[in-house]
């Protein structure tokens, strides 16, 4: 018998799983009502930060090894920057056997409040695998 492998029967039962969920979901619903609308999926982690304070600016250092920094949304709603993203494996590593993951993986957000205060520039930047944000003060 071939050794199966554990990424692809993780992913079956997954798959599987989830088809028995959609059959469930039908069988309680009236026939010809709308299926109900998805809801945005939670982070399933939440990066490291720092947030520092200098007399020209508010700097943000978010730990996000093995992210571009394009790949990272950031926002400033309120008194807060919002950040977000996913953190993949490389397609190198796709294939690869895999002994032990730490990182984690998936989708992240965070969100940092600020100091109070009026920000006229925003700027980004990768260093040492963390994203720079940094507000600079009006």
């Amino acid at each position: 018998m071939p050794r199966q492998d554990p990424h692809d029967w993780m992913w079956a039962e997954a798959v599987a799983m989830l088809a028995r969920a959609e059959r469930g979901q039908r069988a309680e619903r009236p026939s010809g009502q709308a299926p109900p609308r998805r809801v945005p999926r939670p982070a399933a982690w939440t990066p490291a930060v720092d947030v520092i304070e200098t007399e020209a600016a508010v700097l943000i250092l978010v730990s996000l090894p093995g992210v571009a920094a394009e790949a990272v949304e950031a926002a400033l709603e309120g008194d807060s920057v919002v950040v977000s993203g996913r953190r993949t494996l490389p397609p190198e590593l796709q294939t690869a056997v895999i002994h032990r993951l730490e990182l984690p993986m998936g989708r992240f957000e965070r969100r940092i409040a600020i100091p109070p205060g009026r920000y006229d520039g925003v700027r980004r930047d990768t260093r040492d695998g963390c994203l720079l944000i940094s507000l600079h003060k009006a």
